[in-house]
């Protein structure tokens, strides 16, 4: 398959590092001599610069031939536009990343496909709705649902209220009646070793879980509540919520907490944005001010708030104002986070959860090129290593195959899987059948020959 991807930032870089994996024919446009560099040192893909609305450019590249066209630069108008110029010119899909939220109307969209544009994609929308998940479980510091919410992949940090801390993951299931090996199953956990460097473990059952443990687990519905009891957590409704930013993602987080009861406060530092977002958010209360301002939030009731969402545009900023609000009390900090370099930073310091939009898009828009076969995919942001879900086809190589027969244990695991809308935690003589749904953990290396295995 060949594929265009227009602007070289850590969207297009992050989505073709997963593409590069399947040996696709990538060709990656920008005008920065710096990220093409980069690129091409670090992934085996054509980096090519030049004007992604160029015709010249774009002939050059034979976009005629391109099996996909996805522009992805942090310019709206931009993307618009060499889309369009993308399909015109034969490109067979084209993919635009948009920030404006009245392209995502469903009154919209046959409009929007007219204009040759088959999909788009909003960063600030998945973060939005990132944010929502997360605060609806409190202990979880990752959370994305699989095969119709059959099965989760959870992720948090193992602290002295964790019920498994210094035993071995082989005897964690002796701590509950009748086992509980059919609930869940721990695929990852990052540790900090000696010299300060993050290594990545998939555990076995010799494998001791530590202080500090960022752990992830596939999980069945029916074992969410295990792992709260494990982790020595009560399941909490956060109702009072403090928003700090008033961009994009701020108000669209406002809006979808408020729909769903939430007790909403928005803080934006400009005051004439200020006065525009309380005549348009009527029935949510808006607070000129600087999060950053321990007094400011004190006089806000920052003590009675369950919740804190930073989501301005410094990353700086929401960590600072994140620090603050969980030392006056809050429960819950989520924090946006651009800069992919600062996400261990963040969960160091005491922050509960960080999203970065510039990943949700990518993985949103790998889940799009590969549907039919690839059902859904999630990035684990501070390590490298991606969670797939897998339909299987009669004629698939994994078909009626057992579980300890896969082959690449050293970097990937079988997860979980969905039978006739059941999730199940398989054992290692579990036989995959067509029409399973499998839920598979693999580190990025190993990404395209664990998908032609399931293929």
């Amino acid at each position: 398959m060949k594929i265009i991807i227009g602007g070289a930032g850590e969207v297009g870089f992050h989505l073709a590092k997963l593409l590069s994996n399947e040996l696709n024919d990538i060709i990656i446009v920008d005008m920065d001599k710096e990220k093409l560099s980069f690129i091409e040192n670090n992934l085996d893909v054509m980096a090519f610069r030049g004007d992604i609305t160029s015709f010249n450019a774009l002939k050059e590249i034979k976009v005629d031939e391109a099996d996909m066209f996805i522009t992805v630069t942090q310019l709206q108008n931009t993307n618009l536009t060499s889309a369009m110029i993308a399909k015109k010119m034969g490109a067979k899909k084209t993919i635009a990343r948009i920030s404006n939220p009245e392209f995502l109307h469903a009154d919209n969209q046959l409009w929007i496909r007219s204009l040759g544009i088959d999909t788009i994609i909003s960063p600030e929308q998945l973060a939005a709705s990132e944010i929502y998940s997360l605060i609806q479980q409190s202990a979880f510091n990752t959370m994305h649902s699989f095969a119709n919410s059959q099965l989760f992949l959870v992720g948090t940090i193992l602290d002295s209220d964790s019920k498994i801390l210094g035993k071995k993951y082989g005897d964690m299931y002796l701590t509950t009646k009748g086992g509980i090996e059919n609930l869940f199953l721990p695929i990852a956990i990052i540790r900090s070793n000696e010299r300060g460097e993050y290594i990545t473990i998939i555990p076995d059952v010799n494998t001791e879980f530590k202080l500090g443990d960022q752990i992830y687990f596939i999980v069945k519905k029916s074992g969410i509540i295990e792992i709260y009891k494990i982790l020595g957590k009560k399941q909490e409704y956060f109702k009072n919520i403090i928003v700090l930013g008033g961009g994009s993602i701020g108000v669209k987080t406002s809006k979808i907490l408020k729909e769903n009861k939430h007790n909403v406060k928005l803080i934006e530092i400009d005051r004439h944005k200020a006065f525009d977002l309380a005549d348009e958010l009527s029935d949510i209360l808006i607070i000129n001010g600087d999060g950053r301002d321990g007094e400011l939030l004190t006089e806000e009731g920052i003590s009675d708030s369950d919740a804190f969402i930073a989501v301005t545009g410094s990353s700086e900023t929401n960590i600072m104002s994140c620090l603050l609000a969980k030392s006056k009390g809050v429960k819950k900090t989520i924090a946006l986070v651009e800069n992919i370099d600062y996400i261990h930073l963040s969960q160091e310091v005491g922050i509960n959860a960080f999203i970065n939009k510039k990943l949700l898009s990518a993985d949103s828009i790998f889940r799009y090129i590969r549907q039919g076969q690839v059902m859904d995919v999630t990035g684990i942001s501070d390590l490298d290593a991606e969670v797939l879900e897998f339909k299987i086809q009669e004629n698939s190589n994994s078909a009626f195959k057992k579980i300890k027969d896969f082959p690449y244990k050293d970097g990937a695991v079988i997860a979980g899987i969905v039978r006739k809308n059941e999730g199940w935690i398989p054992s290692n003589e579990f036989i995959i059948e067509p029409f399973d749904r499998v839920v598979v953990f693999t580190k990025s290396h190993l990404l395209s020959k664990v998908t032609k295995y399931f293929k």
